[in-house]
């Protein structure tokens, strides 16, 4: 049985993906929320610092707490796969293969997945929807340790996170993510149903085992408008680094 704070937490998310209370706009204050649930503030606290921690609410003090994001949001606090992150905002993923080949590995490949020069790496190209609208697009790069395992995958795997898990028991475990923003080319465009030159967010993550063994590498392109990602930190933790494009 989930614990009251965690009830509350719920229960204020599905309220912002409702819009009842919209980005930009803000939360009641602790006592309104307090009166309502019949708990004490104590416990809205520690729902409101669940929400604060996902990127959903800022965490000004002495001030009502403005709503940043709904569901669409993903903290880089936390590792989940596309499919996992659908399903917690209660949206339907889905995935395709379009592509799958062994190539030489160049020379990102060697830098990022830690294999010798000359070795081959599996290239993959996916595209990720939500409800069945494409909104990204995928193009993953394995080291051959784990490469016969996901050419083992259906073409329409819905987690390739999960799957690999089930399958040979790797856990995803740390994310590496740099992020900028990039110009469709003629592939992306054609494969997410926008123009030529659209605007799209670009992630590129190195994905590790608890030991450190690079999982893949990929280059994940996200069309305008389908997903924003949150990054909480403080002045103990910073995990945000900026670097020249």
């Amino acid at each position: 049985m989930a614990a009251r704070h965690e009830e509350i937490a719920e229960e204020l998310r599905r309220a912002i993906d409702r819009g009842e209370y919209p980005v930009g706009g803000t939360l009641p204050t602790e006592s309104d929320l307090a009166a309502r649930y019949e708990v004490s503030r104590g416990t809205v606290r520690q729902a409101v610092a669940a929400l604060t921690s996902e990127g959903r609410i800022g965490s000004r003090q002495g001030a009502r707490r403005v709503v940043l994001g709904n569901r669409r949001s993903q903290s880089f606090a936390e590792l989940r796969s596309f499919a996992q992150w659908a399903r917690a905002m209660g949206r339907t993923a889905t995935g395709r293969v379009i592509e799958q080949y062994r190539r030489p590995a160049t020379a990102e490949d060697v830098e990022r997945l830690l294999i010798p020069p000359g070795s081959d790496v599996l290239q993959v190209l996916r595209v990720r929807g939500l409800d069945g609208e494409p909104v990204l697009v995928e193009r993953n790069a394995y080291p051959i340790w784990v490469a016969e395992a996901v050419e083992r995958l259906p073409a329409d795997c819905e987690s390739v996170v999960q799957a690999l898990y089930d399958d040979i028991g790797i856990i995803f475990a740390y994310g590496e993510h740099t992020i900028d923003a990039v110009a469709a080319g003629t592939q992306d465009a054609e494969l997410l149903g926008i123009r030529r030159g659209g605007p799209l967010l670009r992630i590129r993550r190195t994905t590790t085992t608890h030991a450190g063994r690079p999982i893949e590498w990929s280059d994940d392109r996200y069309r305008q408008g389908s997903v924003s990602f949150a990054v909480a930190n403080s002045i103990g933790s910073n995990p945000l680094a900026r670097h020249v494009g």
